[in-house]
């Protein structure tokens, strides 16, 4: 099935899957935040979700393009966990926005992982998004491969932009 997310959308029916992950979640991103969330009522940074899912074994990949700021950086050490349990790898190229998870469903859209994107940012401060989620095998299988192609440096051969890639991954 394809269901199409927009706007507030994005919060309710991708973020909200993201506890009950049980094997992989895999996440690309060109801007990623710090990020707020509802979780077991109440608002906590996303990185505790993502410290909580590590913590039961799931293999969380996270590429995004840049590393982000000062307000992240400082939620991030405050789990230990997503140290050494959760890969994270930079490529400024990245622009896609896209989750896998459990190699069942995936989304793939405009929103980055910030609040106006993904998060509890209110109606009326929420980027205009959109994008698709879905559970077809042929779609899941040409998303993952796409994400993983970037992840194990397959396009770094042929880059144009080595000289502004920080942290290569090839």
């Amino acid at each position: 099935m394809i269901q199409y997310i927009a706007d507030t959308d994005h919060y309710s029916e991708v973020i909200s899957r993201i506890p009950k992950v049980k094997r992989l979640l895999w996440i690309a991103t060109a801007d990623l935040k710090d990020l707020y969330v509802k979780h077991h009522g109440e608002a906590v940074p996303f990185l505790k979700v993502l410290s909580d899912v590590v913590k039961r074994g799931v293999e969380v990949r996270l590429l995004h393009a840049k590393e982000p700021g000062q307000p992240f950086r400082e939620d991030f050490d405050k789990y230990p966990a997503l140290w050494t349990k959760m890969e994270r790898r930079l490529c400024p190229r990245v622009h896609c926005k896209l989750i896998a998870i459990d190699s069942e469903t995936v989304y793939i859209g405009s929103a980055n992982m910030t609040g106006a994107g993904m998060g509890m940012k209110s109606e009326n401060r929420r980027n205009f998004e959109a994008g698709i989620m879905t559970d077809e095998p042929g779609f899941v299988d040409s998303v993952m491969s796409h994400f993983d192609s970037i992840w194990e440096g397959t396009r770094c051969t042929k880059c144009g932009s080595k000289d502004f890639c920080g942290d290569r991954i090839k």
